[in-house]
């Protein structure tokens, strides 16, 4: 089961998150309130030491108005 936890595609997914959250003005507390997550959910998925689940991906998408795979787009 090493694909779940492909450490440089964490930590890729995670740099494009984060980018995409800071060029829409976001704050990670603002992104974690809105999908009903803990800040700290937000900071591990960005540094990428989380996996998360697929409908966590849409709820972040949905929130910041991008395509589930512009977020994968790195």
């Amino acid at each position: 089961m090493g694909y779940l936890r492909d450490k440089k595609f964490l930590i890729d997914f995670g740099k494009n998150l984060k980018r995409i959250r800071v060029e829409k003005n976001i704050s990670q507390a603002e992104l974690a309130y809105s999908i009903n997550v803990e800040i700290s959910q937000i900071s591990r998925l960005e540094r990428g030491q989380l996996n998360s689940g697929i409908y966590s991906v849409f709820l972040i998408a949905k929130y910041l108005k991008v395509s589930p795979k512009e977020l994968f787009d790195f």
